[in-house]
This record gives structure tokens, sequence and C-alpha cells, in this order.
């Protein structure tokens, strides 16, 4: 619930940018609705379920299609040419960019959901990820997540490579 509510008060921040604010909240909304640590396709499946609880609402297909489409981006992050899809992207990942005692109430968290994993096995596949955003140009899509937390992301990454 931490997280929704912290991407939910990230949108609201840019609220004025985005162009489809319903798309958007529902993507938020549901794009982590099916979370399993040990599964590579929760993504998929939390879209899934988003398609079947929107086409109750009598949605349009178009707008479930998008919301779909969001849902699965959240997935790899990668750059998008639709621009709600960004800010969706960034908001995900703002807690990247939050004051370190944040950052490090967040890795603890990160470690509990992956328990399941020995740290033989959940370190060296943790600071691939922490790698892999430190490798990106930018780890935020626009230019308003990056001037608000891609300093202190990098920052924080670091700080988490260093200790595992």
């Amino acid at each position: 619930m931490e997280h929704l509510e912290n991407m939910f008060s990230e949108i609201d921040s840019v609220k004025d940018k985005i162009s489809n604010f319903t798309h958007i909240s529902f993507s938020v909304f549901y794009h982590d609705v099916i979370y399993d640590a040990s599964s590579r396709i929760n993504e998929e499946k939390s879209a899934e379920f988003a398609k079947l609880k929107l086409q109750k609402l009598n949605l349009n297909s178009d707008c479930i299609e998008k919301i779909s489409e969001q849902i699965i981006a959240t997935k790899a992050h990668q750059q998008s040419i639709d621009r709600d899809t960004n800010y969706l992207l960034d908001a995900d990942l703002s807690i990247l960019g939050k004051d370190l005692e944040t950052y490090i109430d967040y890795t603890k968290k990160i470690r509990k959901e992956y328990s399941i994993y020995p740290d033989l096995l959940y370190k060296p596949g943790r600071k691939n990820v922490l790698k892999h955003f430190l490798a990106l140009e930018n780890i935020f899509k626009t230019e308003d997540f990056r001037e608000k937390y891609e300093v202190r992301a990098r920052e924080n990454i670091r700080f988490e490579i260093d200790r595992l």
C-alpha cells in the first residue's frame, strides 16, 4: 500500500502533464496487483487481471488496452513513446531517489519480499539490477523526475551496492 500511496502522490505532482489521468490511475492501481517474487510474469498477470476488472466497469476496449500496455511497461522500464507511460515508470522508480533513510527502509522491504532466496543468490542478483540502473544514461524517463530524483537515486544505489 505504501508503494501505491507513493506512486499516486508522485503522479499527482505532475498531473497537469499527464494526458489521461484516468488511464494512469488505473495503471498505478493494478500494476502490482499480482506479485510473486519468484515469478517472471507478474506484470502480464496484473494486466490480465486489470482487463477483467475494467471490462466489468464497462471501460471501452481502447482504454483497457492502453492500461494493459502501461502495466506491462513496468516490467522492463524502457523509454516509451507515450509520455504518460514514462510518468508511470518514473513514479514506479521514484523510491530510488528518496532520502537515504526512506531508501534503506525500502531495501529492507525488498529483501523481505525476496526472503525465499538465500544471500548467496539474492546479493549478486540485486547487485546486477542496481548496476543496470547505474549503467543507464538516465534512470528516469521524464525531465521532471530526473531533476527531482536522478542524482539522489544514483547515490542511493551506489550506497546499497557498497553494502551488498
